[in-house]
């Protein structure tokens, strides 16, 4: 099953981890001991966000950091455009009419 940025951002807990990863690159371990979960569950969420391409991962000597991606993030701004648009558009029309009162 090919995975997409909207599966990444559906769980709270990844959006967390991407939280914490857009601060700064970080172990599986050092993610793991902010959340009550156990590692095993922080690493499904990893995984998952890897296949998703949101989150990159590079191998330092023993260790694997995990970095947030954010070009990825860009096919969310894109779908909101739509919307964002429409808002707009009826706030305008919002506005003419409080206006005209």
């Amino acid at each position: 099953m090919r995975r997409d940025i909207f599966q990444a951002i559906a769980d709270p807990t990844r959006r967390a981890i991407l939280s914490l990863l857009a601060l700064q690159a970080m172990t599986p371990n050092a993610i793991a001991e902010h959340f009550d979960s156990s590692r095993q569950a922080v690493s499904k969420h990893i995984q998952i966000l890897t296949e998703c391409e949101v989150v990159k991962h590079q191998q330092t000597g023993r260790e694997i950091y995990y970095h947030f991606n954010p070009e990825k993030m860009k096919e969310i701004d894109i779908w909101l455009d739509r919307f964002r648009k429409l808002w707009d558009d009826r706030f305008d029309q919002l506005d003419d009419l409080l206006k005209d009162l």
